[in-house]
């Protein structure tokens, strides 16, 4: 069996109604003044009011930092330190999607080891220790709450910058179903393609373990069930609660397991064409199942035969081309492009868009070599 180091940093309060634990766990800490990292459209919905009043009602001092936005920038965790320095928190809060959730995590290395975002690119970079975090995610999808890492891009460069650290992890995520019905519906589509994504990837890395392939086929199993489920009706709270649980899950899985080529090659569509993240995963990850299914097919039909259970998922039989044509019609039910050309994507810039991709750092655990060959091959397949 394949070694492993696994210790789950992160303690899971799950179910619905949770947020209103939200002071009751952070003073558990012995924190008495929070800050609260969240977005406008979680404020909008009136999420981020449900949690400050759940600090307040248990006495601690909460602030707000709501200059959030979308795949969140080093500008946004700049002004979110400058904003934390007037405060002085003893915990941190993220509350919202991933943005929310990564800039919190991005402000916590800048507060507590000083510096700039682009000295924590990579991992294990901070010294000193960090302040205790909860997550309260409001989408199902990155899995931010249960990894170590966050995800910021350089503002200048739009390079998206993974940094990590043990030392970066929630100390508590709350997983509130309830607050993912109030998404809209191309929201929920676009975090659950990443979930799964992450479900499917994990489960196939260089760096899978017995650990976080128990992670990877729950989270698929949970996931690829009730996908189709919350799309059909945004109010099933069951449907709801399984998409929430199956994309923490896959963060667990990618804390244990790294994710592959998809990810690799979906970052430069961002940073090129400014196609939203999920709807990047969802063209490309079929062509990646093809792609290591040449080579590791009995993977995809193990995770497949684990997670069979008569509701419509592929069967081990139908193998990686199954599970690919499988994966391209969840997609299309979502409602997201299947191809680049439906995103405008110039045939001319694919050499481009490989060579950015190699230079992904996702990609060096894929379960086959990707270098700018088998990149631009890629993306030729989803042209």
């Amino acid at each position: 069996m394949l070694p492993f180091d696994f210790q789950l940093q992160t303690r899971i309060v799950f179910g619905p109604d949770t947020i209103e634990k939200l002071g009751e766990l952070a003073s558990e800490m012995g924190a008495r003044r929070a800050l609260v990292v969240s977005d406008p459209g979680v404020i909008a919905a009136g999420h981020t009011r449900h949690g400050l009043d759940a600090l307040q009602r248990a006495g601690i001092e909460a602030h707000l930092f709501e200059r959030v936005h979308e795949n969140p920038t080093t500008d946004d965790v700049d002004a979110g330190v400058a904003f934390t320095k007037r405060h002085d928190p003893e915990v941190l809060v993220g509350l919202g999607g991933g943005s929310s959730l990564d800039c919190a995590k991005g402000i916590n290395f800048l507060y507590s080891n000083g510096g700039q975002m682009q000295d924590y690119w990579g991992v294990g970079k901070a010294l000193k220790p960090m302040l205790p975090m909860i997550a309260v995610p409001t989408t199902a999808g990155t899995g931010s709450e249960t990894q170590s890492f966050a995800l910021i891009s350089d503002a200048k460069t739009h390079a998206k910058m993974a940094c990590g650290d043990k030392k970066a992890s929630c100390r508590i995520a709350i997983l509130d179903p309830k607050l993912t019905v109030t998404q809209p519906p191309r929201v929920t589509a676009l975090t659950g393609i990443d979930a799964i994504a992450h479900a499917l990837e994990t489960y196939v890395t260089k760096r899978r373990n017995p650990v976080s392939l128990l992670y990877s086929c729950e989270a698929w199993r949970l996931l690829a069930a009730n996908f189709g489920r919350v799309l059909e009706d945004p109010t099933d709270i069951d449907a709801r609660a399984a998409m929430q649980l199956g994309a923490s899950y896959a963060g667990v899985a990618i804390e244990n397991s790294m994710l592959g080529a998809t990810h690799a090659l979906a970052n430069p569509l961002t940073a090129t064409y400014g196609i939203v993240h999920g709807e990047a995963i969802g063209m490309m990850l079929p062509h990646v199942i093809r792609f290591n299914g040449e080579q590791y097919e009995s993977w995809y039909e193990e995770l497949l035969e684990a997670s069979s259970n008569g509701n419509g998922m592929p069967k081990a039989s139908s193998g990686p081309d199954g599970l690919a044509d499988f994966v391209t019609e969840l997609v299309a039910k979502a409602g997201l492009a299947t191809r680049l050309p439906d995103c405008r994507v110039e045939e001319a810039k694919l050499p481009d868009l490989a060579a950015a991709a190699a230079t992904q750092w996702t990609g060096t655990f894929n379960p086959r070599e990707v270098d700018e060959p088998e990149l631009l091959n890629l993306y030729e397949r989803a042209f």
